[in-house]
């Protein structure tokens, strides 16, 4: 979870402190990061800016977007790198997210078939349980 002596000298927390590394930025992924990796299943992010919507909190999409790109890479993971795509994904939002809190991701696979993978993920800020997410990956033939 969040390490208080990770925060910086504004209070930011600071990812790389942690012990966490950067996910290559790829596509879309550009804009909505910079993405952090910590252990197999963790991912997270500070909140920036562009993350907020026009009440100041985290907007919805951001938080759908994070939780299917840390699904999609724990899928990844799981089945050896094959290529996969989102078939199907819920998420449910439970407390608001502001400017400058790291948000984690602790995502799982529930079960792996040759064809599917099925996962949850928990969207936590310190202690508190802000998403819960859960999804359907299609492993797609090979290139």
């Amino acid at each position: 979870m969040n390490d208080e002596i990770a925060a910086g000298a504004a209070g930011v927390f600071d990812p790389v402190r942690a012990g966490w590394t950067l996910v290559k930025p790829i596509g879309f992924g550009e804009l909505v990061g910079p993405l952090w990796r910590r252990g197999d299943g963790r991912f997270g992010f500070v909140v920036e800016k562009k993350h907020l919507n026009f009440v100041e909190i985290v907007h919805g999409g951001m938080l759908a977007t994070f939780a299917d790109q840390a699904m999609g890479m724990t899928a990844q993971r799981a089945t050896g790198s094959k290529p996969h795509a989102t078939i199907e994904l819920n998420i449910q939002f439970v407390d608001a997210i502001r400017l400058n809190e790291f948000v984690e991701a602790h995502c799982e696979v529930v079960r792996l078939t040759r064809a599917i993978v099925f996962m949850q993920c928990k969207i936590i800020v310190g202690t508190r349980t802000v998403a819960t997410a859960s999804g359907i990956w299609k492993i797609r033939g090979e290139r």
